[in-house]
């Protein structure tokens, strides 16, 4: 190749994309509403890099119309082993065939012809004009069209990999030259394109026969004269080597559209690979093209990567806070760094941005005069602030004795959770990533006990830490800005500013204050947990005739499975499993005593190390300070953790042992609880408008035994316990997406006894039915559901080609709305709750939230006014077609307090 000669790239686009698809998980790659993006972002990355290192004058992208070609006429079974093609991918190839327009390059196809036949059309015509031609396909096929002036680049790892195919090359792989490797094709045959070769005949065999007759012509001519079987199965299947022969040659005259000046490539539009990239929130993946092609960029000036992080940044000055702060405009990001855990923290450093401009400060450091500044700034709602993990900063703003900071306007933690409730990491360097397309200075690091931090706040170098704390909060004011647009865009806002910001200021008040514990209360029943333990492994000793390790599966395996010869279970990579489950379906099989005394072990086992969980989570001031999580669950609703008070078992006798140890404090006079009545039926009700449960509902019966009643056409009267129990695992079920063998394993019975009830059930509900079919066909159109609120869960598996996967999105999407709505109306609630105490100035507080249920402490004096103004709120958190009726209780504990 000469520096003056023209340099001619042409793609197969369908296999560069195919392995971008199969090479990057999708569940990785996608939009915030769900549309897949792997095969997109793994192309284009492969085409940044080709477009770098080969650095072509003239490109072109080839792509197949379908599967059906003039090879398919004469051949009907032609790449007939080739799976359907995922969903996934077709929806993504229309996108890269935008951002091929957008980046200046011709692409092409041709009905009734492959990619292959294109490249070979413009290969040839390039190398008559004279051109250096590079071939970027994953076909062999186009192996054939390799000479000293065209370089086929063949992937072999990934989308990065690639090996360069000059004639050379391919005589030292295959033993023969390009223009004959359609020879030994053909005797081979293709698997991927359904082409079979002859049997017993590899390729150094069929080199060894082209390269001695000459070519194909030539050993069919003399195909009398090999001797042995490979003869005879070359004769044998002569005709398959023919047709095989006709088939993979490539068409090199194709009449295109396009010619070779207009494959010419003058560069790519800045806005419009901008405006894609961010639809499809390429951040990072734009670097990268204006690093590595900011050459070929028409349209705008290219910003250069090392400039996007800059902040002018300056550690404070003793008494000049005041002024920063009365010079800034706009909210102000702050990024803070320090150890903050279960409701409380100590901050190292504080960084403000605004405007390109940032301060720094060690708050410990802080002279009078700027401390008063600070305060006053915090507590003012007018100030609008945007963090990072709202509720830490709350802690630590506690902690430091400052006002409970005011007006903040975004938490960058919450924003990337409501536009995707899946993610699991909202790390600022994570989210830096997401939303800006680069990399913090200094990424997070987690403190040596695993609390939450900031950032890492043990550099030396003072000036690197005003620095990358600085950046960080610039990073935070420009993330919160994207975010603020997506959300608007998918008109998300209202959850962000109206629920899920200012729930952050209630729960980090309720993590603060925690809840008394009896640490004496929760001695005893360890104890009694423990004995118990001992019990049932003694008991099991006894059974066997000898000491063994109860908790070791395989020790287990050997005395079940071995030496009492019971059924075996689902196998494992370790043997057959032991799990709980598994035992349970055992127990249920064999009545064997011996497992009646492991599941009893296994179940204090865990009742024992919650209450050690509790024991040890007390703190000095003896309380229990659990932690509230927004952004775990999915569907919305708070999760808790450290202690996690959700897994305390509600209706047994143990889990009523273990509430009584949560108590009222000194200075109180009881604990109020007060919940929701079957707040998700309710629900169910509301969203599928069935006549028969509103007006169930609405007369204030039962719902389960009214339900009962239609379903076995009895009466009221006549319904029975397990009428009822069978009819609430089937209506909580629905909510859930329970499947019919789910519930049959629920209730103990046959999985056509499960269906014959759920067909039941919605032969006298069918509102409910076409309800749950609705929600799922729209979500596949739409890609998610939405709660009455308007949250949104997004489900791109809906339209997966994996069985498994789809059935699992329909389930989740099932529950989702349900699920979802019954979170959006208690955090409704709790803000209600909370605005209404402070309103009517009560010293009574919230102290947990617990499902459908919050615990309260009630001031002395306060019960009837604590409890008229919760009812109120909560009854009130939404409009449904039934009333939201919730019930109250109190007692001087969490148990007692029951209703």
């Amino acid at each position: 190749m000469t520096a003056s000669q023209s340099r001619l790239l042409l793609i197969d686009g369908h296999s560069m994309a195919y392995r971008a698809f199969f090479a990057l998980p999708a569940e990785k790659f996608a939009t915030d509403d769900g549309q897949a993006t792997n095969a997109v972002y793994g192309f284009a990355s492969m085409l940044i890099n080709l477009l770098k290192a080969e650095e072509p004058t003239h490109v072109a992208v080839a792509f197949d119309v379908s599967r059906h070609s003039f090879r398919t006429d004469e051949y009907p079974a032609y790449k007939d082993g080739r799976g359907e093609t995922p969903e996934e991918f077709k929806s993504q190839i229309p996108i890269i065939q935008q951002l091929l327009d957008a980046l200046g390059i011709t692409w092409l196809t041709k009905p009734n012809f492959e990619a292959d036949d294109i490249i070979a059309t413009l290969a040839t015509r390039g190398g008559a004009a004279g051109f250096a031609t590079l071939i970027s396909s994953g076909d062999r096929d186009a192996i054939q069209l390799v000479d000293p002036d065209t370089t086929l680049l063949y992937p072999v790892k990934g989308v990065t990999e690639l090996a360069r195919y000059t004639p050379e090359a391919v005589e030292a792989k295959y033993g023969v030259a390009p223009d004959r490797y359609r020879d030994l094709a053909a005797l081979v045959g293709e698997k991927s394109d359904n082409l079979p070769g002859v049997p017993g005949v590899g390729p150094k065999t069929a080199a060894k026969w082209i390269v001695k007759y000459g070519s194909l012509d030539g050993l069919v001519a003399k195909a009398d004269e090999i001797t042995g079987k490979a003869g005879q199965s070359l004769r044998d299947h002569l005709d398959d080597v023919l047709r095989n022969h006709r088939i993979n040659c490539l068409v090199r005259d194709l009449e295109l559209e396009s010619g070779l000046d207009d494959l010419a490539w003058e560069g790519w539009s800045v806005a419009e690979t901008n405006r894609l990239f961010d639809a499809l929130q390429f951040r990072a993946l734009g670097e990268r093209l204006n690093a590595n092609l900011a050459a070929k960029a028409v349209g705008a000036a290219v910003v250069p990567v090392a400039e996007v992080d800059r902040v002018e940044a300056a550690a404070l000055a003793p008494g000049g806070l005041a002024a920063w702060l009365a010079a800034r405009e706009g909210d102000v990001a702050l990024a803070y760094t320090g150890l903050f855990a279960s409701g409380a923290g100590s901050f190292d450093s504080i960084a403000l941005a605004e405007g390109g401009q940032a301060l720094w400060f060690e708050p410990s450091q802080l002279d009078a005069e700027d401390e008063r500044s600070w305060a006053d700034w915090l507590a003012d709602p007018a100030k609008g602030k945007l963090v990072h993990d709202a509720k830490a900063f709350l802690w630590g703003a506690d902690a430091a004795g400052w006002p409970e900071p005011a007006g903040i306007r975004a938490d960058t933690v919450l924003g990337a959770y409501l536009l995707k409730p899946e993610q699991r990491s909202y790390a600022l360097g994570d989210l830096a990533m997401q939303f800006l397309g680069r990399e913090l200075e200094t990424p997070e690091t987690p403190a040596d006990d695993g609390a939450l931090v900031g950032l890492d706040a043990a550099m030396n170098d003072d000036a690197a830490r005003v620095e990358a704390d600085s950046a960080a909060a610039a990073a935070i004011g420009e993330i919160a800005a994207e975010q603020a647009g997506r959300l608007e865009q998918r008109h998300q806002a209202h959850l962000a500013d109206g629920m899920e910001y200012p729930l952050a200021a209630v729960l980090a008040r309720m993590e603060i204050t925690g809840i008394a514990a009896n640490e004496g209360h929760f001695a005893d029943i360890e104890a009694g947990f423990a004995a118990q333990s001992k019990e049932a492994t003694d008991r099991a000793h006894e059974i066997v005739g000898r000491p063994f390790n109860v908790g070791s599966p395989k020790q287990l395996q050997e005395i079940l499975f071995d030496e009492l010869n019971m059924p075996k279970t689902k196998r494992t990579k370790t043997g057959y499993t032991t799990n709980a489950d598994a035992l349970q379906q055992l127990f249920a099989k064999t009545g064997h005593p011996l497992l009646e005394q492991l599941l009893r072990f296994r179940d204090v086992e865990k009742l024992k190390q919650i209450v050690t969980t509790l024991r040890s989570t007390i703190q000095t001031d003896g309380r229990i300070h659990t932690t509230f999580f927004q952004t775990v669950a999915a569907t919305g609703r708070l999760s808790s953790t450290d202690p996690n008070l959700q897994n305390i078992p509600v209706r047994s006798e143990a889990g009523r042992a273990i509430r009584a140890g949560f108590v009222v404090s000194d200075g109180f006079e009881s604990l109020m609880t007060i919940d929701y009545s079957q707040i998700e039926m309710r629900i169910m009700a509301s969203l599928t408008g069935d006549e028969g449960l509103i007006e169930a509902f609405i007369a204030g019966e039962d719902i389960h035994s009214a339900v009962a009643a239609k379903v076995f056409a009895v009466d009221l009267a006549a319904v029975t316990a397990e009428h009822r129990r069978k009819i609430k695992a089937m209506s909580y079920g629905l909510a859930y997406g329970l499947s019919a063998y789910g519930l049959s394993q629920q209730l103990g019975i046959t999985t056509q006894e499960a269906q014959q009830l759920s067909d039941d059930y919605f032969a006298r509900f069918g509102r409910v039915r076409d309800y749950l079919h609705r929600v799922v066909e729209e979500a596949r159109r739409t890609g998610y559901t939405e709660t009455i609120m308007g949250r949104r869960r997004y489900f791109p598996d809906l339209t997966s080609d994996n069985r498994q996967l789809r059935e699992i999105a329909e389930r989740a999407a099932l529950n989702a709305p349900i699920q979802g709505s019954a979170a959006d109306i208690m955090k409704t609630a709790m803000l209600g709750v909370d605005r209404a105490l402070r309103e009517a100035k009560l010293d009574s507080r919230v102290l947990l939230q617990v499902h459908d249920e919050l615990v309260c402490e009630v001031a002395p004096g306060e019960a009837g006014r604590l409890e008229a103004l919760v009812r109120e709120q909560m009854s009130n958190a939404a409009e449904l077609a039934v009333p939201l009726t919730v019930s109250a209780g109190f007692g001087e504990s969490w148990e007692a307090a029951a209703h």
